[in-house]
């Protein structure tokens, strides 16, 4: 009972490992990742008793890039009976709880990782959600609260129909949606699908109750790469005016909203209008990352913008290197200025080779 099961993209299972493997030891805490490429998951096993535990509750889930969620599993269920899985799961649930009181849980997930072959199990899933809930209302282990913020949730996950892991994460250090993805709708008004991506950052990396004081329609924005206009929507949503920088034609349900300014200009030579305070810089352009990190570390060493979402597009090899040296970079460039920033970093579900980065001046 030693053991983190964090789930990713499939494709991403190396970086997930390694960064583990970093915020572990940065704990003194050692183990190794076992690593299927592909799999939408890796399971890291701790060498010490109840280090998983700690690992759970110790590494800020913010503060992982690739993991989409992060919890502790018991030892992987093989061969389960088709006709009774729920007793020996009951079982592995009964050993986990010697170690943290599960009457302070509120929610059951039964999950599966995010592949095309695990998809076939969603139904079955759905379905043993109720059943498996029910034996754990009746052992006392779910409070009738689903939406308490603290104590733990309950995760049943299966990797094949006869196999799973079950476990558990803490309510105020994980991610609170199924599968660690927020389900989010297309909104037919916009220009594009990867207004999606900024709508899950603005979800990850605002919290709601400050949604509306951090965006609204006192606020000027600027979308760097920003055709057809998927981004400059979401901002445009929320009220801002937007300076929307591209030589390439901006949606005409944009313009008619009266709140863009297209400037047909090169998003690395555009500087913001003198005189105009820039409350937020936004942008996913398709470039080097370091060339998109010297840019954005421009905008904010300079005080034109107080604060940021971008896109950093990944290269083939060392993704998870690039990553931690593109962010280092930026840190030292505002440490050099003395500036006080907050700085987070997520492989969000609509993100594919790349991350998305959040700053914010204080």
């Amino acid at each position: 009972m030693n053991k983190l099961a964090l789930y990713c993209r499939p494709g991403f299972e190396k970086e997930v490992a390694a960064e583990i493997t970093d915020h572990a030891a940065n704990l003194g805490i050692f183990g190794f990742a076992r690593v299927q490429e592909h799999s939408g998951y890796v399971i890291f096993e701790c060498y010490q008793p109840n280090e998983a535990d700690r690992l759970a509750r110790k590494v800020p889930f913010n503060q992982l890039i690739f993991s989409r969620q992060i919890l502790v599993v018991s030892h992987l269920l093989e061969n389960l009976d088709p006709t009774d899985r729920i007793s020996p799961i009951i079982s592995a649930f009964d050993k986990l709880s010697e170690q943290v009181n599960f009457q302070q849980s509120t929610t059951l997930f039964v999950e599966m990782a995010d592949t095309n072959e695990s998809k076939e199990l969603s139904t079955f899933c759905r379905k043993f959600t109720v059943p498996l809930r029910q034996v754990l209302r009746n052992k006392g282990w779910l409070m009738a609260d689903g939406h308490q913020k603290c104590g733990l949730f309950l995760h049943c996950f299966f990797v094949k129909p006869n196999c799973c892991y079950v476990g558990y994460s803490y309510a105020n250090n994980h991610s609170e949606y199924f599968m660690g993805i927020p389900r989010l709708k297309f909104p037919s008004e916009a220009p594009s699908r990867s207004t999606l991506k900024l709508e899950e950052a603005i979800l990850t990396f605002i919290p709601r109750k400050e949604e509306e004081k951090r965006l609204n329609d006192n606020m000027v924005g600027v979308d760097l790469g920003a055709c057809p206009g998927g981004w400059t929507y979401q901002l445009v949503k929320r009220g801002l005016f937007v300076y929307a920088v591209d030589h390439g034609k901006m949606a005409e349900s944009l313009h008619e909203t009266g709140r863009i300014e297209h400037c047909a200009e090169d998003g690395f030579k555009f500087q913001p209008p003198k005189r105009k305070k820039v409350d937020w810089l936004v942008c996913d352009m398709v470039e080097q990352p370091s060339r998109i990190t010297n840019l954005i570390g421009k905008w904010l060493v300079n005080g034109w913008c107080r604060e940021t979402i971008f896109n950093l597009k990944l290269p083939m090899k060392k993704r998870y290197q690039e990553v931690m040296q593109c962010l280092e970079n930026l840190t030292d460039m505002l440490n050099k200025q003395n500036l006080i920033f907050e700085i987070q970093a997520k492989h969000l579900y609509h993100d594919r080779e790349e991350i998305t980065v959040h700053i914010a001046i204080k």
